[in-house]
């Protein structure tokens, strides 16, 4: 009898593994990209959930709210800052970025999960220095601001007429 070498076995394996197809993924709601393994990620095969770590409970206080991505796409990367964009009524105010953070490239396996968090601080509701924000829109680093969410954690402080007390950081590796 002739034992045929692990090695070729688990390469054999691993091409049978590489050619089969993604599958159909209707749990998405929105179109799979056709992206490479370790091509950018594309923000329609990433799923999101939002929680805030820490709302600001009164005017003046900092909150900090995470927005965590899942891929539910082939391997990707994510790298720099996400675009954040606050809506209030018929006005649209840019976070600008954390400028103490760093920005990692990251690789994202399927199913891989990352983060990015908004730092803000809470305005007095009504108040002339606060963004009565409804709405927050992001997109990744190379693309527009498509994806939102509603934001329900009061108003944010003004620095100045067009600039939020609020910012963003890079790209995270979460989970495991």
């Amino acid at each position: 009898m002739r034992a045929v070498p692990i090695t070729v076995t688990a390469l054999a394996a691993a091409f049978v593994l590489t050619a089969c197809g993604g599958g159909d993924d209707s749990s998405s709601g929105g179109e799979k990209s056709k992206a490479a393994s370790g091509s950018a990620c594309a923000v329609g095969d990433l799923g999101m959930e939002v929680g805030p770590v820490n709302a600001a409970p009164a005017a003046g206080d900092t909150g900090n709210v995470t927005v965590t991505l899942t891929n539910k796409g082939a391997e990707c990367t994510l790298e720099g800052f996400p675009k954040v964009e606050l809506e209030a009524g018929d006005s649209t105010t840019a976070v600008p970025r954390d400028e103490a953070a760093e920005a990692p490239k990251l690789t994202l396996p399927e199913q891989g999960t990352a983060s990015f968090t908004i730092t803000y601080v809470r305005a007095e509701e009504g108040g002339s220095q606060s963004l009565a924000v409804k709405t927050v829109k992001y997109g990744l680093s190379e693309g527009s601001a498509d994806q939102d969410f509603p934001w329900s954690y009061g108003d944010v402080a003004l620095k100045d007429e067009k600039t939020p007390d609020a910012s963003v950081s890079a790209f995270q590796q979460a989970g495991d």
